[in-house]
C-alpha cells in the first residue's frame, strides 16, 4: 500500500467550494491493485449542506434564459475538451479501462454530452391548440423540476454523470451527483472547472460516498425531486422504494445482457472486429469459473500470465478476453450481465430460434443483428425486446432520439426530447377570450 502522503485525497464539492470529509474510503489503482486514492465517506450531514445550497441557488439559475445557460455549458464543454488529455489519463487509471478508449470515447463523449444539451434545449417547442366553439386557447409552458438527484456507475464514469448533469442544469434545475465510490477522480476533477465556466456556487453539487450512506440519503430527501440513476437492478428497487413515498420522478438505466445476431449473409469483415470490440472493450472476472461448473467450453482466455506483466501490474486487476461455448441457455453467463472482456458464442438454426432465446433473458437495452438481408433486418428488429438494435453497426448513437430499455434494464428514456421531459414539469394554460 502507498504512504499516505503520496495518496490523492478527493473532497467534495458544495456550493462551489471544496469541502473536505471526516471519513475516507480507498479507492484502488486497478493496474497495480494498490490504494492510491482517497474518496470522501459522505452522509446525511453532507447531503444536507448540498440540498441547501441546491435550494439557494436554484431561484436564480431556473430564471436565466435558455440561451445564458446555454452558453455556461459550452463553456464547460470547452474546458473539458482542453483537459481532454488529463481527463482521460486519469478515467485509465481510477476505472481500468484503456488509455485510448477514455481518450476515443469516454471523454470526447462527455465533451459533446455538453454541447448536445446546450444546443438541444435552444430548439424545444410547445404545444398549442385553439378550441374555435368556445373561444379557447390552449398552451403548454415546461418548468424545470428543482433539484435534481443524480448517481452514475462505475464502468463509464465521466461520461454517464456529464449525460445526467448536462441536460439537468441545461432545463434550469440544481443538482446534487453522486459518482461511483469506485471511480471518482474525473468528476471531482470536472468541479474543477465549473466556476471558470460560468457556473453559479450551489448550481452543481458533488459528493462522494457509497450508496448505503450518501445514496439513500440523497434519494430519501424530499427536497430532491427526482432521480436518474444508472446501476444494477437491486439499488434500483431500493431507490423506488425510498422514493416511492414522495412521489418523485424516476429514471432508472439498469444495464442489459445484450444479444449480437450473426446471421450467414453477414458481411464477416466489418462483423467480426466490431463484434469482438463491443464484447471486450470494457473490462471484470467470477463468471468464468461459474461456466466451467455449469461444463460450459473455455475456448479461449481465462486468467493472464502474471510473469509477462511488468512487477508493479502484477497484482493488478488484468484477464485475457475470453470465449466460452457449448454452454446452455440457462446458464447464469447467458442470464446475466457480465462487466469482463468476456463472451459467449452459441449456434442458432432460424430467425424464430434466435429471436426466442434473445428475448428470453430478463434485460432488454440492446441488441445488434448483422445481415445482408434487408427483410430481415427490419423483421428481426421489430421483434426483439430491446430499447434499441443496431444493425449491421454497433454503438452509434443519435442524441436525439430515445435511449433507454425494456422490461428489467430500466425505466424511462434519455435523449434530447425525452430527457427535457424527464427535467421538467408541464402545465397546461387555457386562456378563453
Amino acid at each position: 500500500m502507498a504512504g499516505t502522503k503520496a495518496l490523492l485525497t478527493l473532497e467534495n464539492f458544495i456550493n462551489g467550494k471544496f469541502v473536505p470529509c471526516n471519513s475516507y474510503l480507498d479507492s484502488y489503482d486497478p493496474s497495480t491493485g494498490e490504494v492510491y486514492c482517497r474518496v470522501p465517506n459522505s452522509g446525511k450531514e453532507e447531503i444536507e449542506a448540498a440540498v441547501e445550497a441546491a435550494r439557494a441557488a436554484f431561484p436564480g439559475w431556473s430564471a436565466r434564459s435558455p440561451q445564458e445557460r446555454s452558453q455556461v455549458l459550452h463553456r464547460l464543454a470547452d474546458l473539458l475538451e482542453q483537459s481532454l488529455e488529463e481527463l482521460a489519463q486519469a478515467e485509465s487509471r481510477d476505472q481500468g479501462k484503456t488509455i485510448t478508449l477514455a481518450r476515443t470515447m469516454d471523454i470526447p463523449r462527455s465533451v459533446q454530452n455538453f454541447r448536445f444539451f446546450a444546443s438541444s434545449i435552444l430548439h424545444h417547442t410547445s404545444e398549442c391548440t385553439h378550441m374555435d366553439h368556445l373561444g379557447c386557447l390552449h398552451y403548454t409552458v415546461r418548468a424545470p423540476v428543482g433539484i435534481a438527484g443524480l448517481i452514475s456507475p462505475w464502468n463509464l464514469p465521466l461520461y454517464l454523470l456529464t449525460w445526467k448533469v448536462a441536460p439537468a442544469i441545461a432545463a434550469g434545475n440544481t443538482v446534487i451527483a453522486k459518482p461511483s465510490e469506485l471511480t471518482s477522480v474525473t468528476a471531482w476533477m470536472m468541479c474543477k472547472l465549473l466556476e471558470k465556466a460560468g457556473v453559479p456556487p450551489g448550481v452543481v453539487n458533488i459528493v462522494f460516498g457509497t450508496g448505503p450512506r450518501v445514496g439513500e440519503a440523497l434519494v430519501s430527501h424530499p427536497e430532491v425531486l427526482l432521480i436518474s440513476f444508472t446501476g444494477s437492478q437491486p439499488t434500483a428497487e431500493r431507490i423506488t422504494q425510498l422514493s416511492a413515498p414522495h412521489c418523485k420522478k424516476l429514471s432508472l438505466e439498469l444495464g442489459g445482457k445484450n444479444p449480437a445476431i450473426i446471421f450467414e449473409d453477414a458481411n464477416l469483415e466489418e462483423c467480426i472486429p466490431t463484434t469482438v470490440r463491443s464484447s471486450f472493450a470494457n473490462q471484470v472476472r467470477s463468471y468464468i469459473k461459474r461456466a466451467q461448473l455449469e461444463g460450459a467450453r473455455i475456448l479461449c482466455g481465462e486468467g493472464v500470465d502474471t510473469l509477462s506483466l511488468p512487477p508493479r501490474n502484477r497484482a493488478g486487476y488484468f484477464m485475457l478476453p475470453t470465449v466460452i461455448t457449448d454452454i446452455k441457455d440457462e446458464s447464469c453467463c447467458m442470464k446475466e450481465e457480465i462487466f469482463g472482456p468476456v463472451t459467449c458464442v452459441v449456434p442458432f438454426e432460424s430467425e424464430e430460434e434466435v429471436i426466442q432465446r434473445a428475448n428470453s433473458v430478463k434485460y432488454g437495452l440492446a441488441a445488434t443483428v448483422w445481415s445482408s438481408n434487408v427483410g430481415r433486418i427490419h423483421r428481426v428488429a421489430k421483434k426483439l425486446q430491446s430499447g434499441l438494435v443496431w444493425t449491421n453497426c454497433w454503438l452509434i448513437r443519435e442524441l436525439n432520439l430515445p435511449f433507454g430499455g425494456m422490461k428489467s434494464s430500466g425505466v424511462g428514456r434519455e435523449g434530447a426530447k425525452d430527457s427535457y421531459e424527464f427535467f421538467t414539469e408541464v402545465k397546461t394554460i387555457t386562456i378563453k377570450h
